[in-house]
């Protein structure tokens, strides 16, 4: 009997721990809420420059992309955290479509139009909204919409 209770007690710990560490997900942090907040404002009104010569814009485009940079590396160092680091990666790859691309396009055609910046700010913006969403909530119905952005990339 004793030895029945014994097993019965190490598969309830056993699914315990199995079920807890496919659960794993990095806590809330402040500092990635605010760099994400202050990164999409950023963005936001440097895209909107976008129609005038780059040039003119050319330092704030690199302070931009230096902060980039800075929350990949924070992010790389959090455990449990590879969905807002893969999203963050997205958004610096200048090869990509989102942030990092729309800026290195810009520096190419030196201007762009309207039409083009609005439709590109959109979706950066939603890009950067989802990861402040999931880093401010850590649910999984943030993480989903996140996994889904990526998987669509």
């Amino acid at each position: 009997m004793k030895k029945l209770q014994l097993i019965n007690l190490i598969v309830i710990i056993s699914f315990l721990f199995i079920s807890c560490e496919s659960l794993k997900t990095a806590t809330f942090d402040q500092h990635s809420y605010q760099k994400a907040t202050e990164i999409k404002v950023m963005s936001s009104q440097l895209m909107d420059q976008a129609t005038y010569p780059y040039n003119d814009y050319e330092k704030e485009v690199t302070n931009l992309l230096s902060e980039l940079d800075k929350i990949v590396e924070y992010e790389k160092n959090k455990p449990y955290n590879d969905i807002s680091l893969e999203m963050w990666k997205i958004l610096s790859d200048k090869e990509r479509n989102l942030l990092a691309g729309f800026l290195k396009r810009w520096k190419e055609q030196n201007k762009m139009s309207e039409v083009f910046v609005e439709q590109a700010k959109s979706q950066v913006i939603e890009a950067i909204d989802l990861i402040i969403n999931y880093e401010a909530n850590k649910s999984k119905e943030s993480k989903d919409q996140l996994m889904k952005l990526i998987n669509s990339i």
